[in-house]
């Protein structure tokens, strides 16, 4: 069976609401025989007789009756897609994944104001670690990502979106100073996959420092905690240091700058192009600019 097309859909419509196929082709300014070929062609299509006649009058049949209301609903959302087509109203859900860093710090301002530009778009944010993200960005899990430097760009497109400044923090009372003093510590981070950790992991590695142990937590605020404990040190963006409201219970230390300054990112496969992925990048362009 052929799909209905909206065009019938109207005409069967109008010989219900009209009446008759009379008053429907002068409505629909059509002439009468097209009208009851569009009919008999729709009954033929669906197998079903839409319409009693009787005395020269159409009355709708139950299935007839059903088929209207379908037809009112469909032409009705029609009327709609086109209406929010020409106005460039974007709707739908956007799904992007981010890092637990960025959805804490950086993206409650840039997300509130791409709601009140596009208010009928849902935003659902999937967290998870660069390599995780990435790996969702090229099975088309998600339009995009939020990850940090350092990552693989293969097959990957990119726009900057923020820069972050590391730290090293340990507990407010620990005797650690310097990178030397990190020798047999424990490392508290995220699993494997953060680019935070790999940072982290590379600047003990480039110094020929060796950690006792890696304790993997899934929350900055469980990091915090632990390190404010005493149970060993972290490294961690700036802006989240003040967004998980730990300041003054652990001691940040500055990193060299070779490896606090890291980018954010976000990346899409390549060539892939839509509108919600155009809306996301034009407000990353406007919140840049607005804080430049």
């Amino acid at each position: 069976m052929r799909n209905l097309d909206l065009d019938s859909l109207q005409i069967f419509k109008a010989v219900v609401d009209y009446g008759s196929i009379t008053n429907a082709a002068a409505q629909l300014n059509r002439v009468q025989s097209n009208i009851t070929t569009r009919v008999k062609n729709l009954e033929e299509r669906l197998g079903v007789a839409l319409f009693h006649r009787q005395g020269g009058k159409l009355i709708p049949s139950d299935e007839g009756r059903l088929l209207h209301q379908y037809a009112e609903k469909l032409l009705l959302l029609s009327i709609e897609a086109e209406t929010a087509l020409k106005r460039g109203t974007l709707q739908g859900t956007l799904r992007i994944g981010t890092l637990e860093s960025t959805a804490a710090a950086r993206l409650p301002p840039l997300l509130s104001s791409y709601h009140e530009r596009f208010p009928d778009v849902q935003i659902e944010l999937i967290s998870g670690s660069t390599d995780s993200l990435i790996a969702q960005v090229h099975r088309g899990q998600v339009e995009a990502a939020f990850v940090s430097d350092p990552f693989t760009t293969a097959g990957l497109e990119s726009q900057e979106v923020f820069i972050e400044e590391l730290a090293l923090i340990v507990a407010k009372n620990s005797p650690i100073v310097n990178a030397r003093a990190l020798q047999g510590s424990t490392i508290i981070a995220f699993a494997k996959g953060c680019s935070f950790r790999r940072i982290l992991e590379s600047w003990l590695d480039s110094c020929e420092i060796v950690p006792t142990r890696v304790l993997e937590l899934a929350s900055y605020h469980a990091i915090s905690a632990c390190v404010a404990a005493g149970t060993g040190v972290a490294i961690m963006p700036q802006s989240v240091l003040k967004a998980v409201q730990v300041e003054s219970l652990v001691r940040a230390l500055p990193l060299p700058p070779k490896v606090a300054r890291v980018r954010t990112h976000l990346v899409w496969r390549c060539g892939h192009e839509s509108r919600a992925l155009q809306s996301i990048r034009d407000e990353i362009a406007r919140y840049r600019g607005s804080t430049a």
